[in-house]
């Protein structure tokens, strides 16, 4: 299937299309996205179609697909008319596209229509019910998208540091807890017989 690809590189473009495909995206787009992000210099359509034996006009509308993601970048060599396209090299970058994109066409349209259902009178017992529920829910996505927000504007030695810290968060919370409760005089014994 794939034209002139070392094993490893196949395999992993191959594996993306399959993964990409769980995640909603095309396969064909899944498997140039992944060659573009392997190759060593920006590649053209015709290029593209030789390597992963797509037609031409497949690969025109995957890089099409991936322009509107803002997952691959569109570049003019010298001496050669022809589009170029490379992914950006930073994969924190990359990341940080992906989330943002996944966010405007998934999350912000769901907040949208929960703010519109919340912003109308329940009929009944069981439209209060509903709206109840459809609350908490917008509740938890807004904190989800509000520290999405702050950890996006992290710098990427800052981000790294906060994802290996995982579980020891809760620590630093709990130790944080104590401290401001030693501060301000009050013991959790003190605050769980209250």
């Amino acid at each position: 299937m794939f034209m002139d690809l070392p094993p490893a590189t196949a395999a992993f473009v191959l594996h993306f299309g399959e993964m990409g495909s769980r995640w909603g995206i095309n396969r064909t787009v899944g498997q140039i996205y992944a060659l573009l992000f392997l190759s060593q210099r920006p590649l053209n359509a015709d290029e593209i179609v030789a390597q992963l034996g797509f037609s031409r006009s497949n690969v025109s509308m995957g890089l099409k697909e991936l322009e509107t993601w803002h997952l691959v970048k569109l570049q003019h060599l010298p001496g050669d008319r022809r589009e170029h396209f490379s992914t950006p090299e930073d994969v924190w970058q990359i990341v940080r596209i992906l989330a943002e994109e996944r966010r405007k066409r998934e999350i912000d349209p769901t907040l949208s229509l929960l703010r519109d259902v919340l912003m109308q009178k329940p009929s009944s017992e069981t439209d209060r019910h509903a709206q109840a529920r459809m609350a908490s829910l917008m509740e938890v996505i807004s904190l989800l998208t509000g520290w999405m927000d702050d950890v996006k504007s992290l710098p990427d030695e800052r981000l790294i540091a906060l994802l290996k810290l995982g579980g020891r968060v809760a620590r630093v919370l709990e130790a944080t807890d104590r401290f401001q409760d030693i501060v301000t005089g009050k013991s959790r014994r003190k605050a769980k017989d209250a």
